[in-house]
């Protein structure tokens, strides 16, 4: 795929646009350090038009039956699922993600699509009993409006699909702000809505700078809500400025999951699930396991086959062959991994692998997956949400004690259990604070259930039914009837 078959421009009311100004921005690729192409960037003002070009479709879209624009929805996530191969390739060119990561989240991301298309169907309201003679109760969904969505660079289809499917489902109209970094492989999904007969201006695509636009949302009456994955921080942020008009807002941010193996269960196996979760996107996934707690009687052995299998993975560009893990996103990504390894081992970790930038390679921000033992307690690894290829092991004795430890963080986005007893398994499920639980499962997420955080994790959920109640308001009818 040549860089000149990319396309690079907006998409405001149906039309393919540049920038007002002219202004582009250039898109990297992580593994080469080069650039790909530049992409048009938006102002403010730009964004304004693209709400009042949602606006302007929202009634006809918030009429038109759910049958139809589950049509749009489900001939979407077939376009996407033809085109799997070539928006998987963009992705990995701009992202650094492993190709068949890549075209995993193509095609999850489809189905998502497939699956909110049914769910659109199904936005029940209630009939609810009467309590006198003449009365009816009855309660009927509403779109909430115009959608502002805000996604980062992580997993760039994925997080804008799990927003723009259930708010086009529910009959809301969008505007989508994708992380500047890895525009390419959304702007070519949103090729696949306008294949699929996606009516002009019902979902809509600007690219700039993120608070410029985080304000048009926050500030123009036109966005009746926001729905933003990144950082905890900036989701405050958001919660502060939407206190004006009091906005909804949809959160999922920041996690710091445990990873709790159990000596009932095979410490390998659970070093092999331990391993493919951890370095998934070189860490740098949300609901990536950050803390791995094993109970002492098996730590030797799970620490010693961790290492091993995360000494056998192979590290590359994401688009060769055989490649499992890319480089990281950037080079602040880098200097970020490096100091977290040096604040620990510095405070008396191990390091039994990994643990600098790799010199395997001329360019690219390639880290090496890394295993840490004897964690203390004052480490920055435990405190901050890494975001990175690190793998600290640390040891329990008691069930009460791990899960006093694991919940022992702001975050309580996801967490994970390795055991093969359902006793266990479902006091952990109770004990953690976390709003996702894999036990035995190292990649939970599905279209089908729910996905979202507790504490400073977030508000509301994505996926699911829940998912399509968070674009929908209830609107309760009181009706006097003669009897």
């Amino acid at each position: 795929m040549a860089n000149s078959d990319l396309r690079t421009d907006l998409l405001i009311d149906g039309k393919w646009v540049r920038s007002d100004s002219g202004k582009t921005v250039a898109v990297e690729n992580p593994a080469t350090e080069e650039t790909i192409t530049e992409v048009a960037f938006a102002t403010r003002a730009e964004t304004r038009r693209a709400l009042e070009a949602a606006a302007k479709a929202m009634p006809a879209w918030r009429k038109a039956l759910p049958y139809e624009r589950a049509k749009v929805l489900k001939k979407t996530a077939d376009l996407m699922r033809e085109r799997a191969d070539r928006i998987a390739r963009t992705m990995t060119m701009e992202q650094g993600k492993p190709l068949a990561e890549a075209k995993g989240e193509v095609l999850h991301s489809a189905d998502t699509f497939e699956w909110f298309a049914e769910e659109g169907k199904r936005a029940y309201g209630q009939v609810i009993p009467h309590g006198q003679p003449g009365r009816r109760h009855l309660t009927v969904k509403h779109p909430v409006g115009v959608v502002g969505a805000i996604s980062p660079w992580n997993f760039p289809i994925t997080l804008q699909s799990r927003k723009i499917a259930p708010a086009l489902a529910a009959g809301c109209t969008i505007v989508s702000r994708p992380a500047t970094q890895t525009p390419l492989c959304l702007i070519q999904v949103f090729e696949c809505l306008v294949d699929a007969g996606l009516p002009a201006g019902v979902a809509n695509l600007v690219i700039g700078p993120g608070r410029e636009m985080a304000q048009e949302f926050l500030e123009n009456p036109i966005c009746r809500k926001i729905s933003f994955t990144g950082s905890t921080e900036v989701g405050k942020e958001l919660m502060r400025g939407a206190a004006d008009q009091v906005k909804r807002l949809s959160l999922e941010l920041g996690g710091h999951a445990p990873f709790i193996v159990f000596p009932d269960a095979d410490p390998e196996a659970g070093a092999k699930v331990a391993v493919m979760g951890k370095f998934r996107n070189n860490g740098q996934v949300c609901i990536s396991p950050s803390r791995f707690f094993v109970h002492e009687k098996v730590r030797k052995n799970f620490t010693e086959a961790a290492v091993e299998f995360t000494k056998a993975l192979k590290q590359g560009n994401g688009l060769d062959a055989g490649v499992e893990v890319g480089p990281m996103f950037e080079g602040k990504a880098l200097e970020q991994t490096s100091r977290l390894v040096a604040d620990a081992t510095g405070k008396g970790a191990r390091l039994l692998t990994g643990g600098k930038r790799s010199n395997q390679f001329a360019k690219g921000y390639f880290f090496e997956p890394t295993v840490l033992d004897g964690i203390t307690p004052n480490c920055c690894l435990l405190t901050e949400e890494p975001f990175a290829p690190i793998m600290p092991v640390l040891g329990f004795d008691q069930i009460d004690q791990v899960i006093e430890q694991a919940n022992a963080t702001k975050y309580g986005l996801a967490a994970y259990v390795f055991t093969n007893d359902l006793s266990t398994a479902f006091r952990m499920g109770d004990g953690l604070e976390a709003g996702i639980i894999g036990i035995n499962d190292p990649v939970p997420a599905t279209p089908q259930c729910p996905f979202g955080g507790m504490k400073e994790s977030g508000l509301g959920r994505e996926l699911a039914h829940e998912g399509l109640d968070a674009y929908l308001e209830t609107k309760y009818l009181a009706i006097r009837i003669n009897e």
